[in-house]
């Protein structure tokens, strides 16, 4: 018994690890390829946001699921809004109280999301 508590703090101590904020070096490259697709770093939080315009509601709704599905997966959830084919998206890390690389990595997904159903401009 005592040798399965030991396993599971090492692998929640590996996993904690595993979820550091962004540290200030890190940042900047990061997050320079989001920046430049619309994404901003939100005033008096450390998180990004994004609001995607979709044709439709079935165009903003497909996206959500796709995302749901993908966040699901990486135990990483967002906060968003949805109205009609807005969806208004903020990414930040609560584990990690800020950014981390859980938050690049669905933005990321998103970017490639929205791009299969968006034209481009």
């Amino acid at each position: 018994m005592r040798l399965s508590l030991v396993r599971r703090f090492l692998l929640t101590m590996a996993t904690e690890a595993k979820q550091m904020k962004l540290g200030t070096d890190d940042r900047q490259g990061k997050l320079a390829p989001l920046v430049a697709q619309g994404w901003k770093e939100v005033e008096g939080r450390d998180a990004i946001q994004k609001v995607f315009m979709f044709k439709n509601f079935n165009q903003a709704f497909g996206f959500m699921s796709r995302i749901a599905l993908q966040a699901e997966k990486m135990d990483h959830h967002p906060e968003w809004f949805n109205v009609y084919n807005k969806v208004d998206v903020t990414l930040s890390t609560h584990d990690v109280g800020g950014l981390s690389d859980k938050d690049v990595k669905l933005a990321t997904f998103m970017e490639t999301a929205a791009a299969s159903v968006l034209p481009s401009s």
